[in-house]
Order: structure tokens, then sequence, then C-alpha cells
């Protein structure tokens, strides 16, 4: 799978994802107001609203980019009918040739994590048929249990050509609060980067693994020597743009040939209206000012990496 990323991250001159979180308050009024009339000020009408929302960026962006990233916290907040929405997203991007990575980070003990991979980039079999369930292409996973929260995602990795995120050194402020921990000597972050490297041996796809990894734009020296630790592993980078992470931060995620990382923004495509910058398109034309971040992220990017 990691190899049908880089194809269209060739293709589309673009290391960039989006990352589709919605959050009501990113929602325009007009789209609120319709999902409202026809479902209530429900937990319904709210999932329709950030379809809705969803549904227009990608009209707008699906050209310039090769993946999108649906964080799924942002959907399991409006319960059953978020997850609907959440899967409608996932459908949806799929027929619009974009790429999903499922945000999910999940991991837990073999047999759950077993499930969970199942659930997300796997099949299960329900009699003689068998499903697909939220289908996504990548998921992101949590390494903190070990091999037996990450191998039984690996397996279904290379059962169903698909790909993982492991969790090495994230973007968050409080990150340090454990990943920084010296353990005989080393942070705790690059121990983790060695499994990355040992799980990755046996899911290789071209020049790259299938276990990637997330190493925060808002840590670029830590960047520089994880991109060293873990030369097979492709680099999904959070915290672009609304975290504080700028193009000029990127350079040493990336290989000499511009490969090897690939770049998310979230709240700064899908409320890119709400910023200053972008607040001549309007409320009504949100997607159009998404579509500028994106053109505005891409060459920020290109600018610094050459």
């Amino acid at each position: 799978m990691i190899k049908k990323l880089v194809e269209k991250i060739k293709k589309t001159q673009a290391p960039v994802v989006v990352g589709l979180d919605p959050n009501l308050k990113f929602v325009p009024e007009k789209i609120k107001t319709k999902a409202y009339k026809e479902f209530g000020e429900t937990l319904e009408g709210a999932s329709e609203a950030i379809w809705q929302f969803n549904k227009a960026i990608v009209d707008t962006v699906y050209d310039l980019i090769p993946a999108v990233k649906p964080q799924i916290a942002m959907y399991e907040q409006f319960g059953i009918p978020g997850l609907m929405a959440f899967k409608k997203t996932v459908d949806y991007c799929h027929e619009k040739g974009l790429l999903v990575i499922g945000d999910v980070k999940r991991g837990d003990i073999g047999s759950t994590s077993e499930s969970y991979a199942k659930a997300h980039i796997g099949e299960i079999k329900v009699g003689n048929k068998t499903f697909a369930p939220f289908d996504e292409d990548f998921a992101t996973v949590n390494p903190y249990l070990g091999s037996d929260g990450v191998k039984p995602f690996v397996d279904v990795c290379n059962a169903c050509d698909r790909g993982i995120f492991v969790l090495v050194k994230t973007s968050n402020p409080s990150s340090g609060e454990f990943q920084d921990r010296l353990i005989d000597g080393r942070p705790l972050y690059e121990w983790v980067a060695d499994k990355v490297n040992e799980w990755g041996e046996g899911s290789m796809d071209g020049d790259y693994s299938n276990v990637g990894c997330v190493v925060g734009a808002t840590y670029p020296e830590m960047g520089a020597a994880l991109r060293k630790l873990m030369p097979k592993a492709y680099i999904l980078v959070p915290g672009y743009g609304a975290q504080g992470g700028k193009g000029a931060d990127l350079v040493n995620f990336f290989n000499s040939d511009g490969l090897g990382a690939i770049v998310n923004s979230s709240r700064g495509i899908i409320a890119a209206y709400q910023n200053e910058a972008y607040s001549s398109f309007g409320e009504d034309n949100f997607a159009d000012a998404s579509r500028q971040a994106v053109i505005d992220m891409i060459e920020d990017i290109h600018t610094a990496i050459g």
C-alpha cells in the first residue's frame, strides 16, 4: 500500500494529506441549518452537517492531493450517526481517487488489536461473505503495548495490502512526558523507532515499508534524527499549520529525492475561511478557501524542500 501512496504523491507533486477533522464550529451556518431542518437538532442532524461539510471540501481539493486523514474521534463524538458519517466520508474519498489514512490510534492486547485491524484496514468473514468494515487504506497505531499490539496490524497489512503509521514522536506539547524519557541513555522515541524498523522488515513494498511512523512537525530536530534512524519508514507529519509547524521545519523529514514524508494539515485547511489570511473568501465560499490553503501549503513545502 505504501507504494500506492508514493505513486500518488509523485503524480500530484503534493506530499500533503488533508485532515478531515470536522467540528461543528467549523461548519458554515447554511449547512447546519439545512441539516437541522431535515434531521432536527439531533446527533443525526449534526452528522449530516459534518458529512456535507466534508463532501464540499473533498469535491474542491481532491485533484490536488494524494490522501486524506479523517480523525475518528471527531465523528465518534456524535455516536453511531457520526460513525456512519465517517464511513460515508471514507467511501466518498475512495470514489474521488484518494487514499484514506484512518487516524484511529488503536493498539491493545493481541486479540483486541487483531479486531481493530480487521475493522479498519482488514476484512472480516460473516458466513460465506467477506466484508471490509471501515475500509481505510492506512491506520495510525499506538505502540504502547509493544509488539503484541502492533503485530496484528502488520499481519493485516501483509494479508490485505494496507499500511500503518506508528506513533513515534507526536506533535503535542506534553508528548515529552513519556516519549523523551531516557532509557539506557536514549530517548524512548528512539527505542520505538528501532521497533518500527523491526516491524517493517517483513512488510516491504518497494523502497519503503508498509509500517510507517508519526513524527510531529513541531519537533524538527528530532524529526531529522528519526529520518536517519528509520530509512525505510514513511513519515506522517502532523503539526503543520494550526499547531505551528511550517515548511521550513520539514526539510529534514524528507529524503534527498523529496520523498519519505507526507505532511498533514487539518484545521488549517478545512477551517481556512475562518483564518484572517483567507477571510476574503467568506463563509459561503469556505471550500474555495480550503483549496487555496492546500495550494499555499504545497508551495510552502516545495519551497522548503527544493
